[in-house]
């Protein structure tokens, strides 16, 4: 099921940390040169495949929730950050706690990475949904799907790195997109 409000995108802050040492008189010895840092990604297409899996995984988790076990809930979390994964676990706490059931899958339709910021190692990617088959209903069966309700959603979602993995950090709905079938 798609973020049907999205998050909001958060700006990625990056902290530096200044060590310092007092020095001894005297002399010392040099010290060694540390190992190299390996960039996390060696090339945007790297990058755009880490982005998808990420996503292709979240969205296998979400299809695999039980509103009923929060515990089904922790997969799709460890693959999101930040404010998306803030506003889904407030989501799936609320349904669970209201008796919701989720059925159905959503379905990626496509993925295309769109940009890499290779400095803050972010990517952006248009995602199209296919939400058709997903259906929610309350502790009463009453559906709570808007009957408006794109059977599509153009996603425009971005992605953090952590270590050496993605995480899906804000997905907004992207009115200019377009899903092709």
């Amino acid at each position: 099921m798609p973020r049907l409000h999205p998050a909001h995108r958060r700006s990625l802050a990056t902290c530096c940390v200044a060590l310092s040492a007092i020095g001894f008189l005297g002399c010392s010895p040099a010290p060694e040169p540390g190992p190299t840092p390996t960039p996390a990604f060696a090339s945007e297409e790297e990058a755009f495949a880490a982005a998808e899996e990420t996503y292709r995984a979240l969205t296998a988790a979400l299809n695999r929730i039980d509103t009923r076990d929060p515990g089904t809930f922790e997969p799709l979390y460890a693959l999101s950050s930040g404010d998306f994964e803030e506003a889904d676990r407030e989501a799936y706490s609320k349904m669970h706690a209201e008796g919701y059931v989720i059925a159905g899958e959503t379905v990626i339709i496509s993925f295309e990475g769109r940009t890499f910021d290779s400095t803050h190692l972010t990517v952006v990617a248009d995602v199209c949904l296919d939400v058709s088959q997903v259906t929610v209903v309350d502790a009463q069966g009453i559906s709570q799907v808007s009957p408006d309700r794109p059977a599509r959603y153009a996603l425009l979602v971005t992605f953090v790195s952590e270590g050496d993995r993605m995480l899906t950090d804000s997905a907004e709905v992207n009115e200019d997109g377009e899903c092709a079938s």
